[in-house]
């Protein structure tokens, strides 16, 4: 799963929801237009459109499209853009006019900076807008807010979702008729210009403080306010998903992260080397002379921005205003375009502080610019600022963001005054529409179609059946597999959840069964972040040894498919007591008790050997586990889906430690032992050449114990990529009793393809992956006639197929191409240890894997 999941579901919920009439305007000017180059053809972004004798005036967007209003009926419109001669045409207003400007490049020199056409060569050396720009570097210690010693602030934010570009046709289609009553709703954008329809809306009213010394920084929230969509998508998930798109940017840090994505920001200490910069022009801002500097990529598709900045022409070289976006050729998924627009004023003559502060961004799942998508808005507002006076030490425990008890409760009195600006109509309007349509039957009907397409569960009341993926699989044990399963929702009860299955396999010819109860501790559903739950349950379920799934049922319809032997299984049935208690500090404890009873089928046996040398068989092995778990991940954001999270990764590491002790006698197990296991996992952002995921991974058992007891390494043998198992590792292969795991993956985003002709137009990207794992099987845990213990499992011949790891490292290395079509990564596995183990291939392999993302 991943943000193509999202966005697709937004996309698909708010385009279920929209049926509208044409608009009717007011007698004003509405001005469509696009700039291009008179010889080329080419669009061009972030030129410059003012409306003369007005300080009127926008820039364009990625694709060279502007849209501007004004109440003249005859505006003048002067186009300029850096290297280009500038073109001034009256207007014919009073009506909605689409024009297209054609501007000619030209030679000019500007302040003794020569600016040339866009094919001439760029250099930084003897360039005044490269010395401009490293000035700006080297003061932006002394003009960033977090310079000050002290600072607060009342913040307003609002992001509103529009399904933009609504068409006739779409308005007009026969399904939906039952929602016209939205049509009150629709508007122009004066960003675009686009016919949008609001759908979401989320408000947040809050205080912000800021020490340097020690620093910390802290944010209560005193309103929060937003559009939901019931229990048919978790309305949190999809807050905090908008919130990782839409992050605060700061102009003066060195990576800006932006859709869940780190870009090289034009101010770092390395941007001259990826950045062009050129001086447009001098100009006045607020009664301060600026220069007026461009910047662009030196590759286009790299993952960089472009823009303007003002630049005070004073001692301070700080950013007084800045404007940038995308260009429209950057390797960036589902974005047609985005714009960020900033201002800064001094306040108290003390400090630069943000006072305008607007990010939009438009998305299409084709990335078409005239089709239908999503646009979002994000505006910020600040007031009362209050600079460099002592704030009281105990305003900053606690959490770093701080949501007041009755925050999401507060009436409408409290907004009406809270607000720094009162909303529109139309956005006042989104909160009771959105109400609304939810009761509409067709709606309902519509939602629970596309949960049980999108999630695989079909709602029924209180009860909803799936995962439709898991109703049928077939292995070389159980055959065909038919299982069919459900659990309840939160309308069957917010406190309690039941979850069941029943399968059959129809070669063993034996049933297989689950059930759990789940009972909440909280005042929210057993669902809800931050969990705090009980649950007891018990599976009677055939298991391959080793395999540990995150986010699919091992019975999945597509892991059915798999390469080489797989039939050395186990029958296990196992008792399951366990208590989850999550935080919002990130941290969670987890107490965990299982009776695992554990049979082998197929070429799996459990043989012990006897002082003569022959082997006796063990029909099973019973363990009883009390674990005890700690995790830690701060800032941790994720969508909760039906049997799922998805993780939305940021920079911040996450901490794991588990303690398991086995204890004999207790329901029959039959082994004390102590088992500790900790990992580790961190995203390193290296903009513009990519991110690396690391995770590193141990374990120690301190016992004797049977190897199905001990560590079975991860294996893979579907034909799909697995990111944190070892693709060419056959199961149970491995086994150790002490290990260390390694895993890197580094994604370079294009940064090398993009700069291949040709190929950079198919917007493909790297990706580079090592694993490693170091083991060793102890002397205490190798069978002997002595200790009882069992041996290694062998193939069909009696040779081994299970081995330990002391000779040398397991190692695996791979290339592999992602963003194939958008959707598809292809990987190119080498194994380059113990190619001299059975059914093991020396050649390098093909390995798939869908994968969505911006």
């Amino acid at each position: 799963m991943s943000a193509y999941f999202k966005i697709l579901k937004i996309y698909s919920v708010l385009t279920l929801l929209v049926f509208a009439v044409s608009p009717v305007f007011a007698q004003t000017t509405r001005i469509k237009g696009k700039v291009i180059d008179a010889k080329t053809g080419e669009t061009l972004p972030f030129v410059n459109i003012s409306i003369m004798g007005t300080k009127q005036g926008t820039q364009t967007d990625m694709n060279g499209s502007f849209y501007l209003e004004t109440p003249q009926l005859k505006p003048t419109l002067r186009v300029a853009f850096v290297g280009y001669s500038p073109e001034v045409r009256e207007i014919d207003g009073g009506k909605i006019v689409s024009i297209t400007f054609k501007l000619k490049t030209q030679n000019t020199d500007l302040q003794e900076v020569t600016v040339k056409g866009k094919k001439d060569r760029y250099r930084n050396k003897d360039n005044p807008a490269v010395v401009l720009i490293r000035k700006v570097i080297d003061h932006k210690a002394q003009n960033r807010k977090e310079s000050l010693d002290f600072y607060q602030y009342n913040k307003y934010e609002k992001l509103e979702f529009d399904l933009s570009n609504v068409s006739e046709k779409f308005r007009n289609k026969r399904s939906l008729r039952k929602f016209d009553f939205v049509f009150n709703h629709l508007d122009t954008s004066q960003i675009t210009g686009k016919v949008n329809l609001p759908m979401y809306l989320k408000e947040t009213i809050s205080d912000v403080y800021f020490r340097k010394l020690p620093e910390n920084k802290k944010e209560i929230i005193k309103g929060e306010k937003m559009t939901g969509l019931g229990n048919y998508v978790d309305n949190n998930g999809i807050k905090l998903y908008l919130e990782a798109l839409y992050q605060d940017v700061n102009v003066y840090d060195n990576n800006i992260l932006l859709l869940a994505t780190q870009f090289l920001g034009p101010t770092a200490p390395v941007a001259p080397q990826f950045y062009r910069y050129v001086i447009i022009d001098t100009t006045e801002f607020k009664g301060t002379k600026c220069v007026n500097l461009g910047f662009s990529p030196r590759n286009s598709n790299d993952q960089l921005f472009q823009g303007t900045m003002l630049i005070s022409l004073d001692s301070s070289y700080a950013i007084r205003k800045v404007q940038m976006g995308f260009s429209k050729d950057i390797n960036v998924n589902f974005v047609t375009d985005l714009r960020v627009s900033q201002e800064y004023d001094f306040i108290e003559n003390e400090g630069l502080m943000l006072t305008k502060d607007d990010l939009a961004i438009e998305f299409n799942l084709l990335k078409k610019e005239n089709g239908m998508g999503l646009f979002g808005q994000r505006s910020v507002s600040y007031k009362d600022y209050v600079i460099n006076k002592t704030i009281e030490k105990n305003i900053f425990e606690g959490l770093k963001t701080d949501i007041q008890k009755d925050a999401e409760k507060r009436d409408d009195a409290f907004w009406e005054q809270a607000r720094h600006h009162s909303l529109s109509s139309k956005e006042l309007g989104i909160y009771s529409m959105v109400d609304s349509v939810k009761k509409v039957p067709a709606f309902q009907r519509v939602m629970n179609t596309a949960t049980f397409l999108l999630e695989g569960y079909k709602p029924m009341g209180g009860f909803e059946i799936g995962p439709v993926n898991t109703f049928y699989s077939f292995n070389p044990i159980e055959g065909f597999r038919a299982r069919i399963g459900g659990r309840t929702t939160p309308t069957f009860s917010e406190r309690m959840a039941f979850e069941t299955y029943a399968a059959y396999g129809f070669r063993d010819e034996r049933y297989k069964y689950f059930a759990s109860a789940t009972f909440s501790l909280t005042d929210h559903n057993t669902y809800t972040y931050p969990i705090k739950h009980f649950r007891i349950s018990y599976q009677n379920e055939i298991k391959i040894p080793g395999q540990e799934l995150q986010f699919v049922q091992e019975d999945n319809f597509l892991l059915s498919f798999k390469r080489g032997q797989n039939n050395k299984m186990t029958y296990n049935k196992v008792l399951n007591l366990d208590y989850l208690n999550e935080s919002k500090t990130g941290l969670s404890v987890n107490i965990n008790f299982k009776n695992i009873r554990q049979t082998p089928t197929g070429s799996l046996y459990f043989n012990t050997l006897q002082n003569d040398g022959t082997l006796k068989s063990i029909p099973e092995i019973i363990s009883s586990e009390l674990m005890i778990g700690l995790r830690y991940a701060p800032n941790e954001q994720f969508y909760q889906g039906k049997n799922y999270r998805i993780p939305i990764i940021n920079k911040y590491p996450s901490f794991q430690i588990r303690y398991t002790l086995g204890v004999k006698g207790l329901l029959d197990g039959q082994y004390n032992f102590h088992r500790l296991v900790a990992y580790a996992q961190k995203r390193i952002y290296i903009p513009p050449i990519g991110y690396t995921d690391v995770a590193l991974e141990g374990g120690k058992t301190f016992n004797p114990l049977p190897f199905a007891l001990l560590t079975i390494h991860r294996a893979n043998q579907t034909y799909a990529y697995q990111p944190e198992a070892y693709n060419l590792m056959n199961f149970l292969e491995f086994v150790s009793d002490q290990y260390g795991a390694l895993f890197i993956d580094h994604h370079f985003n294009g940064f090398i393809f993009n700069k291949l002709p040709l190929i950079r137009k198919l917007k493909l990207r790297e990706v580079i992956t090592f694993k490693g794992l170091i083991g060793k099987l102890s002397d205490q845990n190798k069978a002997t006639a002595e200790n009882g213990l069992m041996v290694l499992p062998t193939d069909e011949n009696g040779k081994p197929s299970t081995f330990s790891l002391e000779k040398k490292p397991y190692m695996e290395v791979s290339f592999g191409i992602e963003n194939i079509f958008k959707v598809l990564r292809l990987d190119l596995v080498k194994r380059l240890s113990y190619l001299e183990n059975p059914n093991v291939s020396a050649s390098p392999t093909i390995r798939f894997r869908m994968r969505f993302d911006f």
